[in-house]
Parts: structure tokens; sequence; C-alpha cells
């Protein structure tokens, strides 16, 4: 499929994970908002819509069995089943994206991280991390008035998860904010200046330079 092929698309897939409390949702609606074409995936979901969501901004919202006829049509990346709703990236709608040249960016575990990578071996993972143990709990008592019992399984769930950081391409900590996001930054701008991108969006004006040919 033209998703797997580096050469085929102006666009980059992101697939960015963390654990909890890393600041990675925060982070992400930073760098699109401040960076031109680049967008979050809308996922498909099974579960009720809630008061305030959209269709087609928050979620896809549809029903079981259009989302097993899907699951069945081989239309998703990545799905998976949490607390008997659905959840799942479908394929066509990222295609159109990238093929346009904008990039796209998807907030996933490491699971439907790994996931995807079996479908897009090209896609750019990224990695958010929190700076110590010490700092990601203190940002997960910061949420609310939670008891210490659902504070140490978010925390036995964030190490769980922190642990598959080694499977990404990038690794980076969020101590300092705007460091953070300027790492996110970097990172895009220099997926946008690799060869294969380049060489495609600006081939016109490449091949004025070269007329002629060389001279002595």
């Amino acid at each position: 499929m033209a998703l797997t092929d580096e050469y085929s698309t102006l666009g980059t897939l992101y697939v960015i994970a963390a654990p909890s409390g890393a600041g990675k949702t925060s982070l992400v609606a930073a760098l699109v908002e401040s960076t031109p074409d680049i967008d979050v995936s809308v996922s498909h979901t099974t579960r009720p819509m809630r008061p305030g969501e959209q269709d087609g901004i928050h979620y896809h919202f549809t029903d079981v069995p259009t989302f097993e006829r899907m699951i069945g049509e081989a239309r998703f990346l990545e799905h998976a089943k949490v607390f008997d709703n659905y959840y799942g990236t479908a394929m066509a709608s990222i295609e159109q994206e990238l093929e346009a040249g904008r990039d796209v960016i998807l907030e996933i575990d490491w699971q439907g991280a790994a996931q995807v990578r079996k479908q897009v071996p090209d896609c750019v993972g990224i990695f958010i991390l929190p700076p110590s143990r010490e700092a990601l709990e203190e940002r997960l008592r910061g949420r609310g008035q939670d008891p210490d019992e659902v504070i140490a399984r978010r925390m036995r769930d964030a190490v769980n998860e922190m642990s598959h950081y080694a499977e990404f391409d990038y690794l980076v900590i969020n101590d300092d904010f705007e460091t953070a996001l300027a790492d996110l930054q970097n990172i895009v701008l220099a997926r946008r200046l690799r060869f294969a991108a380049q060489s495609r969006r600006h081939a016109e004006s490449l091949k004025q330079l070269l007329e002629g040919g060389a001279s002595d």
C-alpha cells in the first residue's frame, strides 16, 4: 500500500505514545497549533457520544456492527476493545492526508503503535517521558483527589508503558514544556527536509536548477 512506501507520500505518519501524566496531550496540541500541515488523527469508536463532543471532531462515532465489519475488511491500522467499547484508527482518512502532503499524528499506546508499525514500517515513533518517577507521581496527584491506591495503580501502569520506550525512534523528555515542544517541532522539521520529500516537493525548482547541464 501507499502508506508503507516512503517515496509515495509527502506527509509523515507520527505515532506518539507516553505514560499517563507525561504531558503528551498538551504537547501534541501545542505542536499542532504551532506547526502548519499537521493534524491529529480522529479515531473511530463505538462508545456513546458524551455531552459537548462532536462526531468527526472528537471521534467518528459508529455502532458495533459497522465497526466489526470494518475490522473484517481490514480497514483499520490499529484497533482495540477497551471496557466493551471498540476504538480504532481507519486507514483511508490517513492515506488521504499523507498523499495531500499533510503530516498525521496518532496518539496511541505502545500496543497500538506496534500494530501500526507492522502496516507502516516507515512511520515515525516518538515516546514522551517525564523527567523522573517523582515528577510523574506529582503530576498524577495534581489531577484531582484520587486515593493512594488509584495513584499506585496508575504508577504501575505508567511504568509498564514506559518500559517500551526503546521501541520508538525518538525519545522526548518533558521536563520543561517549551523545550519538549521545541524537540517535537525539530523532529517534524527534520523529517520534512529528508531527500525523498524535498525532491518531490521541489521537483520543478530542482529541474530548473539543473537545466543546461554543468559548465566547465
